[in-house]
């Protein structure tokens, strides 16, 4: 039996893949600052752990004199797009921190496999149509946010670490994931949560207010792909950061549109002045498509999964 370390496992991504894991036959340990809000006893151990610290990830690596098979970095300081322009400092201190103390400590402690969640926001803006933009196109680099320069920059660390010890790194970038049990309100959720959570709480023939003129252009991967896409990532022989991501790309209105269509409701959009990103990010998946990979859950049917549970959530709160 395999044992796997998963950081970040109290969050939305970590969650879901702390249950694939699992479901693989893997002995599990899951590491956060907090426990999973819906599934908070999905490993079979948890270690509530600030990573920030260099001994609590000393703490985290340890088995028992044994060495992790699998360390799967995904803890970080990080939300949707008002978070991302509102937390600057945060994002750099925090996740620059973890990712440093991790892969150094990986690494000297003898991990044979490392992955690390970074994101297609390394990517500078890009305008609707442009040609597809492959994973070297990152360098030169003009990330228009700190959240994609931390990525880069810990990317580029654990790198220069695999360079160093042999330990086998894999690195996915993300593109926007969603679906049940993420975050959906509080000022972290991404955009297709915080649609979902206002379409929930208004009333047929209502209006929502949209950040920006809604024709910026998105990516949204549903859960299970990504977390196929890590599982098949870090079993593959691929170096060097791979892009995953749905092919399907829609305008913020569309996203709105697609979310009231599947709630069943007549919604208004209010455009109202508030941090957008930027206009596109149009980014090629060919390097994960080589393992046989592809998103096989569109927005529409994403959407279909991850309204209803949104919904409840709404109707518990009230």
């Amino acid at each position: 039996m395999k044992n796997a370390l998963v950081c970040g496992s109290g969050g939305f991504i970590g969650g879901h893949l702390v249950k694939k894991l699992r479901g693989e036959g893997y002995q599990v340990r899951g590491v956060d600052i907090k426990r999973h809000e819906w599934s908070p006893d999905a490993a079979d151990e948890f270690m509530l752990l600030d990573l920030r610290i260099e001994e609590n990830c000393r703490k985290a690596l340890t088995l028992d004199g044994k060495t992790f098979d699998e360390v799967y970095q995904l803890a970080a300081d990080m939300g949707g797009m008002g978070f991302i322009h509102s937390a600057e400092t945060e994002i750099m201190h925090n996740s620059a921190l973890i990712n440093i103390y991790m892969t150094d400590l990986a690494a000297r402690m003898g991990v044979p496999r490392y992955f690390f969640s970074s994101s297609v926001c390394v990517y500078r803006d890009m305008k609707p149509g442009e040609p597809e933009m492959t994973e070297e196109g990152a360098i030169p680099a003009h990330p228009d946010n700190e959240y994609g320069w931390e990525k880069l920059y810990s990317e580029r660390v654990a790198l220069a670490y695999e360079r160093r010890y042999g330990m086998q790194v894999r690195i996915a970038r993300f593109q926007n994931c969603y679906g049940p049990e993420g975050t959906w309100v509080g000022g972290r959720e991404k955009a297709p949560a915080a649609m979902c959570r206002k379409i929930a709480e208004v009333e047929d023939g209502g209006t929502i207010e949209v950040w920006g003129d809604g024709s910026a252009i998105r990516s949204y991967t549903y859960v299970s792909d990504m977390i196929e896409g890590i599982y098949m990532l870090m079993h593959s022989d691929l170096h060097g950061a791979v892009n995953i991501g749905c092919p399907q790309y829609v305008s913020v209105d569309e996203l709105v549109h697609t979310v009231a269509r599947v709630a069943g409701k007549r919604i208004s959009i209010k455009h109202v002045p508030g941090p957008v990103g930027v206009q596109s990010r149009n980014f090629s998946n060919d390097r994960i498509y080589s393992l046989g990979w592809r998103a096989k859950v569109y927005l529409e049917d994403g959407i279909k999964q991850t309204y209803p549970w949104i919904e409840l959530q709404v109707k518990a709160v009230k």
